[in-house]
């Protein structure tokens, strides 16, 4: 795997490169340095070596010099917020809320099981399919598909990767306002999934969790676009029908629909 270190507008891996962003370019953060540390270590965990490229010399200084001293950032905190990528209403990814957003059909499987499953354990299929599969566009390994993944709470790229799903292609603008299709989202706090057994943090995911979570463990609120209403009081699990909640989309596109829902689950913790 190839990590790019540059000025970039936010952070992904896509065909074999992570687009390592920075919150404050060209300065490199201690906590920065330490998820770059952890990403190294997933990699090589999986057999596979990690080549760092960055054309500013004293990012690659400091990279350098904390590969050899690890000690130096082992107790580097994570931000309260973290604006490596800033295109969202709260320009920054917040880290209380961990997020799993989830298709309108998937969605109702979790709830019916009451569990979160990893790709692997919920289409039935060994992970070498799936990563051959056409829904794998960015190319991801094997092993991401023993684990659920989990983006920040306020992050739209959960939503923007169901709208993906749901058309089979890239969304465009129309998809994303007008015609923007919300999925459910399951919220968690992040101080309750580092203890989860099955957690791992590879450097790159804010989270993720080997194989199934338990809800009734840890959900902390489902939200539902209010429509789909009757269809899922049905299915809800009695343990967690509390932490369910229906919202109205009124119309809204993927950026004013995220905002809503932090907003809402922001109102949720004061309660």
């Amino acid at each position: 795997m190839r990590v790019n270190i540059a000025n970039h507008e936010g952070m992904i891996i896509w065909d074999g490169i992570y687009y390592f962003a920075l919150s404050d370019y060209p300065h490199i953060s201690p906590w920065e340095l330490k998820k770059l540390l952890l990403f190294i270590d997933y990699e090589k965990q999986h057999g596979r070596q990690t080549e760092i490229v960055c054309e500013n010399a004293e990012i690659l200084a400091a990279v350098n010099n904390v590969i050899d001293n690890p000690e130096t950032v082992k107790n580097a905190l994570l931000p309260t917020k973290i604006t490596e990528c800033t295109q969202c209403k709260q320009h920054g990814c917040l880290t209380e809320f961990l997020c799993h957003t989830a298709t309108i059909e998937n969605a109702k499987k979790i709830l019916t099981s009451g569990k979160l499953l990893s790709a692997v354990k919920a289409f039935g299929k060994n992970a070498d399919e799936l990563v051959s599969d056409k829904r794998n566009a960015a190319g991801d390994p094997a092993d991401y598909f023993d684990y659920i993944m989990f983006a920040w709470g306020n992050c739209v790229g959960g939503d923007r990767l169901v709208m993906e799903r749901e058309l089979g292609r890239f969304p465009d603008e129309n998809d994303l306002s007008i015609n923007f299709a919300p999925g459910v989202r399951f919220y968690l706090r992040h101080e309750d999934i580092v203890h989860h057994p099955g957690y791992v943090f590879d450097g790159y995911h804010p989270a993720k969790v080997k194989d199934e979570l338990v809800l009734f463990d840890y959900l902390y609120a489902c939200i539902v676009p209010e429509k789909y209403k009757q269809e899922f009081e049905k299915l809800i699990q009695p343990e967690i029908a509390d932490k369910i909640y229906y919202l109205p989309q009124d119309g809204l596109g993927l950026w004013d629909w995220a905002d809503k829902v932090y907003e809402f689950i922001e109102k949720v913790k004061k309660q």
